[in-house]
């Protein structure tokens, strides 16, 4: 059975993967293990950890209740790890994808977890050398994580476009906002957790899909979003990374507003009509970002997605004032209303700069600046 650890509701912990590149030509780089030797005695909030490439690092915030105390955490964490980068010659960045890295030239960081993916995945393993922005919500019991996953579920066309920041892969324009969660989809367990009643009906879910042995753990479903219950939360896994840790921030202040406005409509029941238009919601935000149109399940009407986050951000509001987040709800509706995400920022560059390495630096400057 899957134990679900309760935990206090609507705190937030959130979780950046970084690029690390030379500054030579702005490339990706072989520098975790270098990365994390300098950090090591460094004081700071949270973690800092390996990821599934020698081309990337984790930082993991604590467990905060709000917002400014979010923000504070990943601020400390910036400053540490641009730090120690500088020291090495290495640029850090958020990003969801790296413009022109070649998967091929990658290199799986050594630990039982990573090389386990490696075997089972083969190349995808290299190729999820990718960079993405997890939030996640505490809630008290695995009943409640059910409920709010399936209730979230509606809004990830909101947060895809929203943190969009991979327009460029392997040299080339994709023509989409964020082209990261095209290789997410290619793991077998992608996409929305299947319909299920309650935390009792998804323990028997579970437990069929391990005695098939398609699963050992949680870690194995790539959901967009999903129950984490050994840490007693719901886990958003839609996001590019962004180029700043006040737009994570802002994004993780969303999720608690959203998450608290449906933990308080106790008459709200799931959607029976969003499996119908979520895998094409989804494709229209990654495609068209905050230009997207997506159909609304419940009315079944096609409307702009941009004017759907915008009124969303102005009903949970209130909820988010209660957590010191209503100004950076505020950035975000903004951001919304005029189109403008990281994907837009990143081709503006390439625009005035002709060169995808310059792209490159921009990202890591953007990133280490206060």
């Amino acid at each position: 059975m899957l134990d679900f650890k309760s935990s206090e509701p609507l705190t937030l912990g959130v979780e950046l993967e970084l690029q690390l590149v030379n500054t030579r030509d702005w490339n990706l780089t072989r520098g975790a293990s270098d990365l994390l030797a300098a950090v090591a005695k460094k004081k700071h909030p949270g973690e800092i950890k390996p990821e599934i490439t020698e081309s990337m690092v984790e930082i993991s915030t604590s467990i905060c209740r709000g917002y400014d105390d979010l923000l504070a955490d990943l601020r400390a964490l910036r400053d540490v790890v641009a730090g120690a980068a500088a020291r090495l010659n290495l640029g850090v960045g958020g990003g969801g994808t790296h413009p022109f890295q070649k998967w091929s030239e990658r290199r799986i960081y050594d630990t039982p977890r990573f090389k386990h993916v490696s075997d089972l995945y083969g190349y995808l393993a290299k190729q999820f050398t990718v960079f993405g922005q997890h939030v996640h919500v505490g809630v008290r019991s695995g009943d409640e994580a059910v409920r709010l996953t399936q209730g979230l579920a509606r809004y990830m066309p909101h947060f895809i476009a929203l943190s969009a920041s991979s327009p460029f892969s392997l040299g080339a324009d994709t023509q989409f906002d964020s082209s990261r969660l095209n290789v997410v989809n290619a793991f077998p367990l992608a996409g929305i957790m299947p319909p299920v009643d309650d935390w009792e009906d998804f323990e028997h879910y579970f437990e069929a899909m391990r005695g098939y042995g398609i699963v050992e753990s949680m870690k194995d479903f790539y959901w967009d979003i999903r129950p984490k219950p050994e840490y007693g939360t719901i886990e958003i896994r839609v996001c590019d990374t962004p180029l700043t840790v006040r737009r994570a921030a802002e994004l993780a202040a969303y999720a608690q507003a959203l998450a608290a406005t449906l933990a308080a409509d106790l008459s709200w029941r799931p959607d029976p009509d969003l499996h119908l238009v979520y895998s094409y919601n989804r494709f229209q935000a990654c495609r068209f970002g905050l230009a997207a149109t997506i159909v609304d399940p419940a009315t079944h009407r096609q409307v702009p997605l941009a004017e759907d986050i915008v009124a969303t951000l102005g009903r949970v509001t209130p909820q988010a004032e209660r957590f010191g987040g209503g100004g950076a709800l505020l950035e975000l509706i903004q951001a919304a209303a005029s189109r403008a995400n990281d994907a837009r920022a990143l081709r503006d560059v390439l625009e005035r700069k002709g060169a995808l390495a310059d792209v490159v630096r921009f990202a890591c400057e953007r990133w280490a600046a206060p």
